[in-house]
């Protein structure tokens, strides 16, 4: 029977549970050695680097190998249940060994993105009080400069060819080091993964037992902090459990187990894994259901992941807008016909409409769409497999209650625009350290996300927009997405992104930056394309072109970036 306070499970698949129910697993460790012990000798990671797939580990290897690095963590380094450790490196085959290993020994992990400045690191370091860094060779220079500065005390370096045969491993590193003189030389002290995981085995083979480690662990313990907000002020750590990570993977799992065969499935993974939509819907859900994971390094250049996508049978692609976007402008991608494709999954970032439609007109295969934030680990919202809607982020995931809250904090109805506000087991704990930061974001167990949102008849839900990029011109709200996704549907059109600029006679006025794909597009001509749609007020005063638009890690345009640059494009041309 549905639940009246949550109308949208009668919506679900029929084998997907309406609530959650008691978590099969007591935390992340218990979840990974059970995956192990199912599909020991299948292929758990493939590393895919541009010229191809260049081998990989199975789930007993990947069991294995992790089980050492936690030994090498607690007995030869020395780190105590809950010393923080960071991570600092793109996705690779040691990505998956690094955490695992953390958790199983009863660490807390910090994902930290390698292309952070020296000044990001330091704050992320001293905020999080990291003790242990694993980090790849690559941007070596960085770390030397940073470690003063911190209290790291032991740094594990490694290498993209970490875990493949010998010969392999002998190429990468010599094209690397040699040829492309990627690799800096390391002037700190340090041990090389392939050593801490020797020590780890050493130690092991004379009678240290890792699963010790976890006993003590509970959905309570804290299993790693999540920086987020970079993009708009100062990165906070969201302090996510055991329990929240167990949660989501449930979670997620229960929305897309009815459509996945359970160690079959080849799953692409081109978003990096050290931001949270990867983590939790490629790494962990992945590894729970049995299937490959394909780790591509770096999407950039997208010519990066033609190899792959010629060559293995992917039946799973998780991305954002821009990376679907930007792939179907690539020839090599639309001539590629033989897909064995059988779903994306879109996050990160609202999926445009109809950038949704080209996809699926180009791969035969849909997208679905979901919702989800940092601070939520990061599933929300998901469109059911079987009955998806496109505008739709979908419905709550199994367990998770939503409410929608107006300017004065007054709950409306379900079908009127507010604030979405979730409740549910994958809500953080709150921010690490920053009490007055959490109390803001979540009271009585309920996370305020500064979406504005509202929920149709049958319970599906449609972001409207974020609640600090609402433009207001002349006292009308004006949600960029809405512009983005009308100037978007142009065909002369690639990439935009709409902002805001303070005016004195309307109070602000929408300001659009275009990519052209259409090298004769002209202003005039975006703008009367959206008169097509779009009320007066709602349509670009401003339009600029650019080569290209400021993006996060991730793809997700930086519209705080862009503000500056309207603000002084209106300055110009207002004289």
């Amino acid at each position: 029977m549905t639940n009246p306070a949550r109308p949208w499970t009668r919506f679900y698949h029929p084998s997907t549970a309406q609530d959650l129910g008691p978590l099969k697993w007591p935390h992340m460790p218990a979840a990974i050695r059970d995956a192990a012990a199912t599909y020991g000798p299948k292929m758990a990671f493939t590393l895919g680097l541009p010229n191809g797939s260049q081998g990989g580990l199975t789930y007993a290897e990947v069991d294995r190998r992790s089980d050492e690095f936690a030994v090498y963590l607690r007995e030869v380094a020395g780190f105590k249940p809950g010393d923080r450790v960071a991570i600092q490196m793109p996705n690779c085959l040691a990505y998956p060994i690094a955490v695992f290993g953390i958790l199983k020994a009863g660490l807390i992990m910090v994902n930290t993105n390698p292309l952070y400045t020296p000044a990001e690191m330091v704050h992320q370091f001293s905020d999080s009080g990291a003790v242990g860094l694993v980090a790849i060779d690559l941007f070596a220079s960085k770390v030397a400069e940073v470690l003063p500065k911190t209290a790291i005390k032991t740094v594990i370096v490694v290498s993209i060819a970490d875990l493949l045969a010998p010969l392999r491993r002998l190429l990468i590193r010599t094209v690397q080091k040699y040829v492309k003189k990627m690799v800096p030389p390391i002037t700190f002290a340090h041990i090389s993964l392939p050593q801490a995981l020797a020590a780890g085995a050493g130690r092991i083979a004379s009678g240290a037992d890792p699963r010790l480690y976890a006993q003590a662990l509970t959905h309570d313990s804290i299993a790693a902090l999540q920086y987020t907000g970079g993009t708009t002020g100062v990165a906070k750590g969201a302090v996510l459990t055991h329990g929240n990570l167990v949660a989501n993977t449930r979670q997620s799992l229960e929305m897309w187990k009815p459509f996945l065969r359970l160690g079959e499935e080849v799953m692409l993974t081109a978003l990096p894994l050290y931001h949270i939509f990867a983590f939790t819907a490629n790494l962990m859900v992945f590894f729970v259901a049995g299937g490959r994971n394909i780790l591509a390094p770096s999407p950039r250049p997208l010519s990066n992941l033609k190899a792959v996508m010629e060559t293995e049978p992917i039946t799973w692609f998780t991305g954002v807008n821009t990376l679907f976007a930007g792939l179907m402008h690539e020839g090599w991608f639309q001539a590629h016909t033989n897909w064995q494709l059988r779903g994306s999954v879109a996050g990160g970032m609202a999926l445009v409409p109809v950038i949704g439609e080209r996809w699926e007109a180009m791969t035969k295969t849909p997208i679905y769409q979901g919702y989800g934030l940092t601070e939520t680990s990061p599933v929300a919202t998901l469109n059911p497999f079987q009955r998806p809607k496109r505008a739709a982020i979908g419905v709550p995931v199994p367990g998770t209650d939503v409410k929608f809250v107006n300017a004065e904090g007054q709950t409306v109805p379900f079908g009127e625009v507010g604030e979405l506000w979730i409740k549910g087991p994958q809500v953080m704990q709150g921010y690490w350290q920053r009490p007055d930061e959490t109390a803001k974001a979540i009271s009585d167990g309920w996370l305020a996300t500064g979406d504005i949102a509202q929920m149709d008849a049958e319970g599906y839900i449609e972001i409207v927009d974020r609640k600090k990029d609402m433009i207001l011109v002349s006292g009308f709200n004006v949600y960029p997405n809405e512009v983005e996704a009308t100037i978007a549907e142009h065909p002369g059109v690639i990439d935009t992104a709409v902002v805001g600029v303070p005016d004195d006679e309307t109070g602000e006025v929408v300001v659009a930056f275009v990519t052209k794909k259409d090298p004769a597009l002209t202003e005039d001509a975006v703008r009367q394309h959206c008169r097509k749609t779009l009320t007066a007020y709602k349509v670009p005063r401003i339009v600029e072109f650019r080569d290209e638009l400021p993006k996060t890690n991730v793809g997700k345009v930086l519209r705080k970036d862009l503000r500056d640059e309207a603000m002084r494009v209106f300055l110009e041309r207002r004289g």
